[in-house]
């Protein structure tokens, strides 16, 4: 993935215990953390980790319990301090930071979620999102601004006098999101942010959270143990296996289809692949006829060359525009027409590259036709067999379809932008 980066991890290590630098010499040994703790009472929560992530993206680091995601997190902010190793932030190493530098860093580039919202009982709403900026200095006039536009941010507008013991727990979060936005950090720090909310509360709060980023741009460090909230958030995720050892890291359609290893592959076993994986990874290139050059001598041709009874038919802009079967483009040279348009046939089934395949199992099942694959400006882009579909997935079924192309013309033109 190419990414300008915003955040460099490079051998990081945390050890806890005493005389850390003690077991480096074990690790080198291959030694387990089982052993190095019976051998030298320390713990090593991360091993050699590195790493690097882009400005603006959402990184996900997951893995089971004690598996050292959350130390991790702690470590780049500096509210644990590592053991060895490099934490650069805009190239800058924030282990060789005196605490004033570290001061500015945590209050205008980084902020943190944490699980428990951790809000002041005793203040309003409006109060605690600006008890940061108020202990940072910033006069009142400034930070009631700046607090009642996160409020806003977040959904909480008209709740700004409510004490935290009114809210939900959901709402409660929105707060501690809020109070984290306030002065407008660069990056964002999530650490099991939504773990202790009911499942339907956390599933409306990531929804919350991709609108949010959608609209914010920032650098997202998310930490959980749910794979599927990893999946749904990432644009990648790193796997932390026991003893803080990077297994793997990779967008979500590589750690499913691609597993690193026998223990990557144990975690995303269950995980319903066809609602991760997309359209992309199984479209096939198509030939394709322009209706502004090519007759139906010129689609005849091309599909007696290929094999096939139906062709894709494009404008100049290789937009969509529908197929011709050879039937019809045979009836029309014996007639001598030069044009596609009276036998173009615009009911084709259309999907996005980035469509979950899970979403094209009924027209699947349903249609022997393949799948026109186009993006939001209707460009054609290729074609997704039934054969491939049914090969990716299971027999399950989803309530979702892809678009009929017609559909799409009527509601948005030829070069509409809504699929």
């Amino acid at each position: 993935m190419e990414h300008e980066v915003k955040i460099k991890i490079e051998n990081l290590y945390k050890i806890f215990g005493p005389n850390p630098k003690r077991v480096f010499p074990l690790l080198e040994q291959g030694r387990t953390k089982e052993e190095i703790l019976k051998k030298s009472g320390c713990v090593v929560a991360v091993n050699d980790v590195s790493f690097e992530i882009g400005k603006r993206e959402t990184f996900v680091i997951m893995g089971l319990s004690g598996s050292g995601k959350s130390t991790l997190i702690r470590c780049l902010n500096r509210l644990i301090n590592p053991t060895a190793g490099k934490i650069l932030i805009d190239g800058e190493n924030i282990l060789d930071m005196d605490k004033e530098q570290l001061r500015k860093v945590r209050r205008y580039t980084l902020s943190m979620v944490f699980q428990h919202f951790g809000l002041l009982p005793h203040r309003t709403v409006l109060e605690n999102v600006e008890f940061g900026l108020e202990i940072s200095g910033m006069d009142k006039e400034t930070r009631r601004e700046k607090a009642l536009s996160s409020l806003d941010l977040v959904g909480l507008k008209g709740y700004e006098k409510s004490m935290p013991d009114e809210l939900s727990g959901g709402m409660q979060q929105r707060v501690g999101l809020a109070r984290a936005l306030a002065n407008d950090p660069e990056v964002l720090l999530m650490d099991e942010a939504f773990s202790a909310l009911d499942p339907l509360i956390r599933t409306q709060m990531q929804d919350e959270l991709l609108t949010l980023q959608a609209k914010m741009h920032k650098t997202i460090v998310f930490i959980t143990h749910d794979l599927d909230e990893a999946l749904k958030l990432g644009d990648r995720i790193l796997i932390l296996g026991p003893g803080g050892v990077i297994r793997q890291i990779g967008t979500p359609e590589e750690i499913l289809s691609d597993p690193a290893d026998d223990y990557v592959k144990a975690f995303v076993q269950n995980v319903d692949k066809s609602k991760i994986i997309t359209v992309s990874s199984i479209m096939r290139n198509a030939q394709v006829v322009n209706i502004d050059k090519d007759g139906p001598g010129t689609a005849t041709r091309l599909m007696e060359k290929a094999s096939m009874d139906r062709i894709v038919v494009v404008d100049s802009d290789r937009k969509l525009l529908g197929i011709v079967k050879i039937d019809d483009t045979v009836r029309l040279q014996k007639q001598k027409v030069k044009s596609l348009e009276s036998i173009l046939f615009d009911q084709v089934y259309t999907a996005h590259p980035t469509t979950p395949i899970s979403e094209l199992l009924p027209v699947a099942f349903d249609s022997e036709d393949p799948i026109a694959v186009i993006d939001e400006d209707g460009v054609f882009h290729g074609a997704v067999d039934r054969g491939a579909i049914i090969a990716e997935v299971s027999d399950e079924n989803d309530d979702g379809g892809p678009v009929i192309l017609s559909e799409f013309i009527e509601q948005n033109g030829n070069g509409g932008k809504d699929i």
